[in-house]
């Protein structure tokens, strides 16, 4: 029997009333994410053509002027690569790249094969195995000396792990460290959703044919959600946050989240559900390593981090209260703070000559004191 899709009326109309509730909710927060916008100008754009043909859309900042730089013993300032995670794009990592460059450090980002400005490739060649050859030839393209600082979360962290698993010489020779942000190494639960082993087993058995028949109708949805916002906001607002942020920010993650091809969305989810990445964490041992996650994430919880730090000897574990799956828009400056430590914690490993592997695992909870207090002050301001 053939599931029926809900038509754009039907839809809209059982989403729209969550949708404008959740709205009404967070309208109070407008100022509490990024006052200064999202938009972002690198020093350069490029396109990395793959080996399979596909257009990859490439981005470099380079260090600000007059920042004091960090440079690496090689003398060589070290390059961050930001790989963004499953439906959205390099936008994802904005306000990490305005840091980044002003705390001295060169970043590259790019949009994964089917997101963003990169081009749509074949459905066969949506496997997180081959995300990992993509990160290869973007290295190669833009990084060809110098150590590298590896940052990926959620599908981009699989792409990291792939890509370490596949190259652990490179990854020996030039990685300075790597940050894993609400990832996964794999696990049956993947595609569950946050909605439990029954309802989530549903989802992810039925959820590659639904997204596809979706597709089609692809228009009449786009359309329907400009109108009344209240398919994005409601699916935004469970499944990734867990603090109030404001509606520009819902908006924005819905934006990449509804702009990635339904087709594209449906190929990847069979290969991320049978996903198995622990066999190649080994090539992380030595290796500074930092995995993320927050408290409220639905979608890779903690269990998820857990399970690559048990395999990474040395990595630290921080644990973010009241952050959901997209963690780095929710709490941008205690996920930059991190980073910047884990370059920090890998450049004085590195001039020690201290064996990562050798030092103790540390698992830390903290919490964004600041975005607390400005949540607290857009509060008192709406109620004035």
């Amino acid at each position: 029997m053939t599931a029926r899709v809900p038509g754009p009326a039907a839809l809209g109309t059982a989403a729209a009333a969550v949708g404008n509730r959740v709205r009404r909710a967070r309208s109070g927060y407008p100022e509490v994410d990024a006052p200064s916008g999202w938009a972002h100008t690198p020093t350069e754009a490029l396109v990395v053509t793959t080996d399979d043909g596909v257009d990859l859309h490439v981005e470099i900042d380079a260090p600000e002027a007059g920042s004091r730089g960090r440079r690496h013993l090689s003398g060589r300032t070290p390059t961050v690569v930001l790989v963004h995670g499953f439906a959205l794009t390099m936008q994802s990592w904005v306000l990490q790249r305005r840091a980044l460059v002003h705390a001295g450090l060169r970043v590259v980002t790019y949009d994964q094969r089917g997101h963003g400005r990169s081009a749509l490739p074949d459905h066969s060649s949506c496997t997180v195995d081959r995300l990992g050859k993509d990160l290869a030839e973007v290295l190669a393209t833009t990084c060809r000396t110098g150590p590298v600082v590896l940052v990926g979360h959620s599908m981009g962290g699989m792409s990291v792990m792939s890509f370490a698993a596949q190259h652990p010489d490179v990854v020996r020779d030039r990685v300075l460290a790597v940050a894993l942000v609400a990832t996964s190494p794999g696990g049956r639960d993947l595609t569950e959703l946050g909605l439990g082993p029954m309802a989530g087993r549903v989802v992810g058995t039925i959820g590659p044919g639904v997204l596809t028949r979706l597709s089609r109708h692809a228009r009449p949805i786009g359309a329907l959600r400009r109108m009344g916002k209240g398919v994005h906001d409601a699916v935004v607002a469970r499944w990734a946050f867990d603090s109030p942020v404001s509606p520009g920010l819902v908006d924005l993650v819905a934006e990449m989240i509804f702009g990635t091809s339904f087709d594209v969305m449906a190929a990847f989810l069979p290969d991320i559900d049978g996903l198995d990445l622990v066999p190649g964490l080994g090539a992380l041992s030595g290796v500074e390593t930092l995995v993320v996650n927050g408290t409220g994430d639905r979608i890779t919880p903690a269990s998820h981090s857990v399970e690559i730090v048990r395999h990474v000897p040395g990595a630290e574990h921080v644990v973010v209260e009241d952050a959901g799956h997209i963690i780095m828009l929710e709490h941008p400056d205690l996920v930059t703070e991190q980073l910047l430590m884990l370059v920090q914690r890998a450049q004085r490993a590195v001039a020690e000559g201290v064996p990562v592997g050798s030092k103790p695992r540390v698992r830390r909870t903290v919490q964004d004191i600041s975005k607390k207090r400005r949540v607290a002050r857009a509060r008192r301001e709406a109620a004035s």
